[in-house]
Formats: C-alpha cells, structure tokens, sequence
C-alpha cells in the first residue's frame, strides 16, 4: 500500500497563462513556480477549474505539465497535483502516465460529467481503472459536484475505493457539506489526506481538524490565508474570523464581476498578467476593469496580498 504524504498548507489553484491571442504562454511558468513557492504555497493543483483544464486540448495540457514538472525536477520544493480529465478514462489514463513522467507527484480525477456514475461503486470503478495505469502515483479525487452534477456521499465513497485501489491517496473536496467533509477526515482514523476546496470558508474546516486547502485565491492572497492559520493555530479566534471576513469581502468582488475570471484580473492587478479566460467564460471589458482596480483598493488589503518579484526565477 502506498505511503500517503499528506499536505499542509496552502495549495494554490494555478491560472492557465495565455497570450493576448489566447494561446499557451509557457514561458512565464518559471516565474509563476517560483512566486507561489516563495510566498508560502506547499503545492500547486494545475489543470483544475481554475486552470481552464477542460477548456484546454490534450497537447495543451501535457505542455503545461511538462514545464510545471521541469520546476520540480530542477530542485522546487512545491508538490504538484494535475487533474487528469474525467469523462474519458483512457484519456485519464494517457495524461496520468504522461504526468509520471513530467514529474508530477499526484494526480487527481473528477466524476464523469456527461455519463454520470450511478453510484458510488462504479464512480470508484471509474477512478480505480485510472489510478491503476500509475500503481506507484497518489491518486485523489476532485469533488466538485457545482460543475460535475455528480452529488454522492464521498464517505460511502471512501469506503469502496479503500478496498479497490491501494494508491488512493485522498479527496480534494470543494462542497459546503461539512458533515459529509468530517466524515471523510475521520475516516478510518484520519487515513487519508482530505483537502478543503472553499476559501470563504476555511476557518470553518480548519476548526473540523483540515491540514491542508487548494483553492484559487492563494494565487493572490496567500499571505492573508496563512495568517489566518496562524491566528486560528494561536487561538485567536477573533482575528481569524476578521482575516476569514476579508476573504470574503475580497471573493464577492469575484461575484460582482462575473465570476471566476475576476482570478486573472486580481493576478493583473498584483503584476502578473495571466491573460484571459477561453469562452464560455466571459471576462471583463478595459472599463470594468478600472472599477476592479478602485474597489479593490477600497478593499485596503494590499498587504494582504501575494508578493511578486519580477526577479523571482
């Protein structure tokens, strides 16, 4: 059975870059690695939502997993998790033996979102068959049942993937249901590693005995969630439910503007111009942006926000 090496911490939900033609810009992943790392981020989880994965070709992704992973050969610190895809497991399998070799060290798969599993037995049927193509890789599943539609009790879950594939490793579990989310953390004594996915609400799941978050707006926030850990770890409950307020002051401004592009336009406004989401998505125009920028700084949590340098790499 496979050891699993749980995450503490902080791990970020990387943007896809692109270009003003809305092709891959590769060349900025040195940078965005190091940045993360140097701003207290345990890990990156590349390909997800925030990635656009399923808005990207297949060469598209292996080319993103190629110079994440070059960054973690070259000596980087930071773990990284790939979402693999999840409607076509040989396409899962394809990209799960391809991250092997770019030097990933997990992957994760969703629910099939068009062939919906009927149960939690073929769901685990599903991610087993994966998971096997990679027998020595840590395989978690990313819960996300907002976009997948696939709404099943991850406990009953864990209890038919324990007993079909040794090198599970854990649930990324992005749904308010914390009584579902405990379940699954106390789980056989803790045996898995299971990451909270809602950054509005991660006081609440640090408080349930969560170790470890992958969310988006640790691209841009980091230092704010790691204080906010700190104050919780400390004790100081009242700070912490201040910094967890300022998260979500800072998210509703994600609302206002449409949704999860508003991501990029907070990494545009810290430096680090990621470009634009790929249709459907819809992204704001050059005037909304101006009023991004003002109610971002009424927000006054500049100092809250991720550090960049352009001498990072």
């Amino acid at each position: 059975m496979l050891k699993i090496e749980k995450f503490e911490g902080l791990v970020a939900a990387p943007f896809t870059p692109v270009d003003r033609r809305g092709n891959l810009n590769i060349d900025i992943i040195p940078l965005y690695y190091n940045f993360l790392q140097n701003n207290g981020i345990a890990g990156a989880f590349i390909n997800g939502s925030t990635g656009e994965g399923v808005s990207l070709t297949q060469k598209e992704k292996q080319l993103l997993l190629t110079a994440w992973g070059k960054q973690k050969k070259a000596g980087g610190k930071m773990r990284l998790i790939t979402l693999v895809g999840g409607t076509s497991y040989q396409e899962c399998i394809e990209n799960a033996i391809f991250s092997k070799e770019a030097g990933i060290s997990a992957i994760a798969v969703i629910a099939p979102f068009y062939f919906k599993p009927r149960d939690e037995s073929a769901l685990a049927e599903f991610v087993t068959k994966i998971g096997e193509s990679v027998p020595d890789m840590p395989i978690y599943f990313y819960h996300i049942p907002a976009l997948t539609g696939v709404y099943l009790p991850m406990r009953n879950f864990l209890k038919k993937i324990s007993t079909m594939l040794p090198s599970f490793a854990g649930i990324k579990f992005t749904h308010e249901d914390f009584m579902d989310f405990f379940s699954c953390l106390q789980y056989e004594n803790g045996r898995y590693d299971i990451l909270w996915g809602r950054d509005e609400c991660l006081l609440s799941a640090l408080i349930l005995g969560c170790k470890g978050a992958v969310g988006s707006t640790y691209n841009y926030a980091a230092p704010l969630y790691l204080k906010l850990i700190s104050a919780y770890e400390k004790g100081d409950f009242e700070e912490a439910r201040k910094l967890q307020m300022k998260s979500i002051e800072m998210i509703e401004l994600i609302n206002k503007y449409g949704g999860i592009a508003t991501g990029k336009a907070y990494m545009r406004y810290i430096g680090i111009d990621c470009g634009k989401f790929r249709l459907p998505v819809r992204n704001m125009t050059d005037e909304e942006y101006k009023n991004f920028i003002q109610d971002v700084k009424q927000l006054k949590m500049d100092r809250y926000f991720s550090k960049f340098n352009k001498n990072e790499i």
